[in-house]
């Protein structure tokens, strides 16, 4: 962890509450997470608890009810739409269950194309992509389209492309959570070193408790609260 600079997220008194009529539904309450530069934390509960909600309103795809969302020291609730997108694009990498890939681009096309989007160089999106897709064991496969991809290359793809722009906070949502076991662990086990060796904080929702264990710190969320579980042996059993 990186104790000179700010957290990468901060939520603060966050509370999510929808309402359809006269029906109110509380999804969460007074929420507070701190997540520094560095550190990998896995966010588990049981199916409905609201993990996806909280991850969309940490990375500014949905507002809270209310409470505040700070990311690297910013407060970011009150920002208009057009200033959230500019910190989601710059600031922020998301990882979902189903990949999205663009199926009718390359694997490294794929990551090149957010790059630009943000105002790199094709150069240098290129050589970046080529990096990243590398360390995930794509090397080989760079300029196959999505079809031509199993799922756990498809996933390792939207790995790197999520983290194309050098992000400093990664969101993941169940990641490895549409793959068989043994894909799942091996796409985990290139998704930590990947995280380690980029110096980002990230927060990962996932189902699979092994798999949370690996993680710096384990967060569940059930009934609207979060509770935190005593530290996980460090990332690679480092001491």
């Amino acid at each position: 962890m990186n104790d000179h600079l700010p957290p990468a997220l901060e939520l603060r008194h966050v509370s999510r509450i929808y309402r359809q009529g006269e029906k109110r539904l509380d999804i969460f309450d007074n929420l507070g997470l701190t997540l520094p530069v560095g550190e990998i934390a896995a966010l588990v509960g049981p199916s409905g608890s609201g993990k996806s909600s909280l991850l969309h309103i940490a990375g500014l795809l949905e507002k809270p009810t209310s409470g505040e969302v700070w990311i690297a020291g910013r407060e970011c609730t009150s920002l208009d739409d057009l200033a959230r997108t500019r910190v989601r694009r710059l600031g922020i990498g998301f990882v979902y269950q189903f990949h999205h890939l663009l199926p009718e681009f390359s694997a490294e096309e794929n990551v090149i194309l957010p790059q630009l989007i943000a105002g790199e160089s094709r150069k240098a999106a290129t050589a970046r992509a080529r990096e990243l897709l590398d360390q995930l064991g794509l090397s080989a496969r760079l300029k196959h389209r999505p079809a031509e991809l199993s799922g756990g290359e498809q996933q390792r793809v939207a790995i790197a492309r999520a983290l194309a722009n050098r992000p400093l906070l990664l969101l993941a949502d169940e990641p490895t959570g549409n793959l068989d076991p043994e894909t799942a662990e091996r796409v985990h086990e290139k998704f930590l070193a990947l995280i380690r060796t980029e110096g980002l904080a990230a927060l990962i929702a996932t189902h699979n408790l092994d798999l949370a264990r690996s993680m710096h710190r384990v967060v569940h969320l059930d009934k609207g609260r979060l509770v935190e579980e005593l530290p996980a042996p460090p990332v690679g059993g480092a001491p």
